[in-house]
């Protein structure tokens, strides 16, 4: 699978996990200097308190377009160290 927003390959891997239709990309396999943290969280009820990144490729921003659990619950243990893209980013 690969994440692309504004005509880049910003995460790419075979080991993700589909929740809810989202794929979850390993932690790892996100370009990181796309990263930049957000103060931005939401609560799931069952998967727990997600925290957000805005992504910066080519000197464009995406508020929030990613998100993650840094401690989801038991329900959601799979997704630990991974995170999910939203906001225009494709996922194909």
């Amino acid at each position: 699978m690969k994440a692309i927003w504004n005509n880049q390959i910003i995460a790419e891997s075979d080991q993700t996990v589909v929740v809810e239709g989202n794929h979850y990309f390993p932690l790892e396999s996100v370009k990181p200097e796309v990263l930049k943290p957000s103060s931005t969280t939401s609560t799931c009820p069952w998967k727990g308190v997600a925290s957000y990144y805005s992504l910066e490729v080519d000197g464009k921003e995406n508020k929030d377009a990613a998100w993650y659990y840094p401690a989801p619950k038991d329900a959601a243990k799979n997704i630990t160290g991974r995170l999910a893209f939203w906001k225009g980013v494709k996922v194909e």
